[in-house]
């Protein structure tokens, strides 16, 4: 007896039975309409989150190009022999405009006010004074006509008198209108050294070497870029390494500085630059100034040789 029956799968002869044999693996629901019936494609709405990064990727594609093209470019100027050059040539051929020529423009550098006087207005810490704007304090005032002033913020409960007269006897003997300058210093209880020129359209510059940087440009001295490069990297050394850093960053800076100034008369160059005002104030504000090598020395005195850099000298007394 058999275990269990199925239907036979062959017919008469052994003819299998076509119905029951499948047509297909597996059956799916017709995709394929007449043209008259065929509905419109259906369409899914995009995320504007994936199309703000599609565009945000392509963006930054795009810089990556730009980057790699520049620095492909750089990259075949210094294989070129004519890359290695002496940047010392092109400090000493570039032109200079001597901080005793005649008055700059103040209304094509810091715009037209109709009649009002441009100030300038400085918060410093009573205890960190920032000699380098003393110095170019006393240097806008052999250009132009300044009008002078000194405050205490009710933050410093006591101000030495000396720095209440860092810039001076002010005796105010002209009208206001008649000066071309304002220079408003407010000694404050500030973690670094802040300046505003125009208080509604304009946000506050810190930092002692961005200060000087700014009052220093109110010169109208123009160099090429290497030569401002240069400077720029001095002003930085000179506030976070000579004045702020280790011995051992200030004793690295001291040596580069003694090479520099055994080719040149000055950091930037054969004429005063905004580098050698930073650095000489940060050389008096720390010990360093003690022990410094011959040409730095040199340097020193031809600095200290200049009236507005003994005006600051007499602070630090």
């Amino acid at each position: 007896m058999p275990m269990y029956k199925v239907r036979p799968f062959h017919g008469a002869l052994g003819a299998v039975r076509a119905e029951q044999l499948p047509t297909c693996m597996y059956r799916l629901h017709n995709l394929h309409r007449g043209p008259a019936a065929a509905a419109p494609p259906h369409q899914e709405e995009v995320d504007p989150s994936l199309l703000a990064l599609e565009s945000r990727q392509e963006e930054i594609l795009k810089r990556l190009y730009e980057l790699k093209t520049a620095v492909d470019g750089l990259s075949k100027m210094i294989q070129t022999p004519d890359a290695d050059f002496d940047v010392t040539n092109i400090i000493q051929a570039d032109e200079y405009a001597p901080l005793t020529a005649n008055t700059a423009d103040l209304d094509s550098m810091l715009g037209k006010d109709y009649g009002a006087l441009k100030d300038i207005v400085i918060n410093a810490n009573p205890s960190q004074p920032p000699l380098s704007l003393i110095v170019l304090h006393s240097l806008l005032c052999e250009r132009y006509k300044i009008l002078s002033a000194v405050h205490t913020h009710s933050s410093v409960k006591c101000v030495p008198e000396n720095l209440l007269k860092c810039f001076g006897e002010q005796t105010r003997k002209q009208s206001r209108h008649e000066y071309q300058l304002g220079f408003t210093l407010i000694w404050k209880n500030v973690p670094k050294p802040q300046m505003k020129f125009s208080i509604q359209t304009m946000c506050p510059i810190e930092g002692e070497g961005n200060i000087a940087r700014f009052l220093f440009s109110l010169f109208g001295q123009k160099h090429n870029a290497v030569t401002s490069t240069l400077i720029d990297s001095w002003v930085d050394t000179a506030i976070f390494q000579l004045k702020e850093g280790s011995n051992k960053e200030k004793a690295a800076v001291l040596r580069s500085m003694n090479t520099t100034l055994g080719k040149t008369p000055w950091l930037g160059g054969n004429e005063l630059t905004v580098a050698d005002i930073v650095a000489w104030c940060a050389l008096q504000q720390t010990s360093s100034s003690n022990a410094v090598p011959a040409n730095v020395q040199k340097w020193m005195k031809s600095c200290e040789n200049l009236a507005p850099f003994n005006s600051a000298l007499k602070l630090l007394k």
